[in-house]
């Protein structure tokens, strides 16, 4: 199983600002949902409450310290742990961890791509993209009008 990665941030790396995305473009989220489609994507509890319904198309994995958080939606699993979300997703070909910052730091090291959207600016935000090495990694850069698309592979 593939762990990659996907996300957005500004040029100032920021991620998020009050529990959102400071911005809205729907060139990105195109690129996201068409990136995603079909896989199995895991978030935090926070995003996953920042989302107005699960992500279609997609088995959403909600990844929370609660015990008793609990959800009723069609396509969505409650997980505690990194440890039981590659169990859960041991028989997928890929997966994508879509954020926030907490599930980031906590699969960043396991992860073998990124896919990181680069804005065209500075965001004000209170939440960051995760510091990473960047000597641990290839890229591939690609131009989009609202956005920097970085791949990076891990070098193995």
């Amino acid at each position: 199983m593939k762990i990659i990665i996907i996300a957005a941030k500004s040029k100032n790396n920021v991620i998020g600002n009050k529990g959102l995305l400071p911005w809205h473009s729907s060139e990105e989220l195109s690129h996201f949902k068409s990136t995603t489609d079909g896989c199995p994507v895991v978030m935090g509890r926070k995003t996953r409450e920042s989302l107005k319904r699960p992500l279609e198309n997609r088995l959403n994995i909600i990844l929370t310290r609660n015990k008793n958080y609990k959800t009723n939606a069609a396509d969505s699993v409650v997980l505690s742990g990194v440890d039981e979300v590659l169990e859960h997703c041991k028989d997928y070909e890929k997966i994508f961890i879509i954020g926030g910052k907490q599930v980031y730091e906590a699969f960043i090291d396991l992860a073998d791509e990124m896919i990181i959207s680069e804005m065209k600016f500075d965001a004000e935000g209170d939440t960051y993209f995760p510091d990473f090495n960047r000597e641990d990694w290839t890229a591939t850069k690609k131009e989009f009008n609202d956005f920097v698309l970085y791949h990076y592979i891990r070098i193995t």
